[in-house]
């Protein structure tokens, strides 16, 4: 665990004032995200859950899609950094008039947020507002290109767990065409020199799976065999147009994760999902409730790294984010 005393200064920095996607970040910036999440963490165990690290300091989450896990983690997150947060639902907002993305985000910037949190349909939208807005942009998911935060705390995760990424067997299975999830872990997996494994249908396998740098494979049991970390993805029919899988039930009797098909694993191995979980879809419920599964150890690590990265990406440097006075 890190301690108070060794939690980064201005020292080590993140390079870039975003969060855009794992792509870029270089193999120290994940370390100190990392890193500074130990420390957070410390504080989510605390009666009184809560420091002065961000106070005075606006954050919007600005959600276009729908999102249980990393909203609700982003506005935990905020909240225990002493944040002034807003959130707006795409729902909720002038989008349902007809406003367009960026005038609505340079509505918002007109109200001067020091950063806005946002998740969107649309592959590269947070990157589009990096360049038009002064306030610190986080991608919390943008169509089928990244997530970064996600990538993040299942890296935290593992590490919890095996004290390294480097050369861990990690197999990721499931619905790889339509999963941001999946390129951003490749990314991050990749620069701290994991070995990934990415298994799905052929109908589901990005056609330029080999440029991921991972090995692809239509057999679950040749990516399970061995493996110290089996990470499923659910499949997304809402990105889906067409017929990818000829039925659910045929689907979990080729890819869905069983217990007999964990013992192939290696006796320590874990069970990861970002969720949403489709039980006896991806993952059996024996699985995903047993003794391999790191599932909820995922949601709760989530809100450490995502205070990790706002107060990295905050500016705050000569602030102790532990300190409570």
């Amino acid at each position: 665990m890190t301690t108070s005393a060794e939690t980064p200064t201005a020292a080590v920095t993140l390079k870039s004032r975003h969060l855009l996607g794992i792509d870029g970040l270089e193999a120290d910036e994940i370390s100190l995200i990392l890193d500074t999440a130990e420390a957070m963490k410390e504080i989510g165990g605390r009666a009184i859950k809560k420091v002065p690290t961000l106070r005075g300091r606006t954050v919007v989450n600005l959600f276009f899609e729908p999102s249980t896990r990393t909203r609700t983690s982003f506005e935990i997150a905020e909240k225990r950094l002493s944040a002034d947060t807003l959130s707006i639902a795409t729902a909720t907002s002038s989008v349902t008039k007809g406003e367009s993305l960026l005038d609505t985000v340079r509505n918002i910037e007109a109200m001067s947020p020091d950063m806005i949190v946002m998740r969107h349909s649309s592959s590269g939208a947070p990157h589009l507002l990096a360049r038009m807005c002064r306030s610190t942009i986080i991608n919390a998911g943008d169509g089928m290109h990244e997530h970064p935060t996600q990538a993040l705390l299942d890296a935290f995760t593992i590490r919890e767990h095996k004290r390294r990424l480097a050369g861990l067997k990690i197999a990721i299975v499931g619905d790889l065409m339509h999963s941001r999830v999946l390129r951003s872990n490749v990314a991050l997996l990749n620069t701290m020199r994991a070995n990934v494994w990415a298994c799905a249908p052929a109908t589901l396998m990005p056609s330029h799976i080999a440029e991921f740098g991972v090995h692809a494979t239509t057999s679950v049991d040749e990516a399970v065999e061995g493996a110290d970390v089996v990470m499923m993805l659910r499949i997304q029919h809402e990105r889906m147009h067409g017929h990818y899988i000829p039925s659910v039930r045929e689907y979990f009797t080729l890819f869905g994760l069983t217990p007999e098909r964990m013992r192939r694993a290696a006796a320590d191995a874990i069970v990861m999902h970002p969720g949403p979980m489709n039980r006896g879809v991806e993952i059996d419920s024996a699985v995903a409730d047993g003794p391999f599964s790191v599932i909820l150890e995922q949601v709760s690590n989530g809100v450490a790294v995502r205070m990790a990265v706002l107060y990295l990406l905050s500016g705050r440097d000569s602030m102790d984010p532990l300190d409570v006075h």
